[in-house]
């Protein structure tokens, strides 16, 4: 076996370790673009958000990237519960997410929020699942989980949404390590196939 394929099986075995130490921790991602909107529009702008619940601390980090919106932002939330294709009510801080850049094209943001504070979540939410910030927790990250959450960009022109992404649960540091390990596996295969493959003329 070469250096190359031992060191992806080294990398991959040093990941599987983290899935047990960061158990209480789950990841979600969204590509945003003004097509998953509803009804969709032909906005040029772009995102991405990366929305990082800890279920043992109750936080949930926001990470957001945008750039090409064609006005203004003037609100950023997470929108939930309700099915791909369809809309539903702001779940998380209104009137938009604290530190979130507004008046503004493309932007980034990185913030951390205690969720069992209230203003981390839009109040109607709140009284709409269980009236408590414990039960509201338990709505978003179940909605979240089952595919039922987007992160939605609104601006000026587009003032129910310019871009928006589905949420959808990045796989476990364990669940890499296999992929990693099976496309390393592949890759040494292929390599060994080509080599023993005759030549031809």
């Amino acid at each position: 076996m070469n250096r190359a394929a031992l060191a992806l099986i080294f990398s991959a075995s040093m990941l599987i370790p983290l899935s047990s130490a960061a158990a209480t921790v789950t990841v979600f991602n969204a590509t945003l673009d003004g097509l998953q909107e509803v009804p969709a529009n032909a906005s040029p702008g772009t995102g991405f958000a990366i929305v990082t619940i800890d279920d043992a601390a109750l936080t949930m980090q926001v990470q957001a990237f945008f750039s090409g919106l064609i006005s203004n932002t003037t609100a950023s939330h997470i929108h939930c519960c309700a099915p791909v294709g369809s809309n539903a009510g702001v779940a998380t801080q209104t009137p938009s997410f604290f530190n979130f850049p507004l008046g503004v094209q493309s932007g980034a943001m990185d913030q951390t929020f205690d969720m069992t504070l209230a203003s981390s979540y839009r109040a109607g939410f709140i009284t709409a699942n269980g009236g408590t910030t414990a039960s509201a927790f338990v709505a978003l990250t179940t909605g979240m989980a089952a595919g039922n959450a987007y992160f939605n960009i609104h601006t000026v022109v587009y003032p129910g949404g310019e871009i928006r992404g589905q949420l959808a649960a990045v796989p476990e540091p364990s669940t890499w390590a296999m992929m990693l390990l099976g496309f390393g596996t592949i890759g040494v295969a292929m390599r060994r196939s080509r080599r023993l493959a005759p030549a031809t003329a």
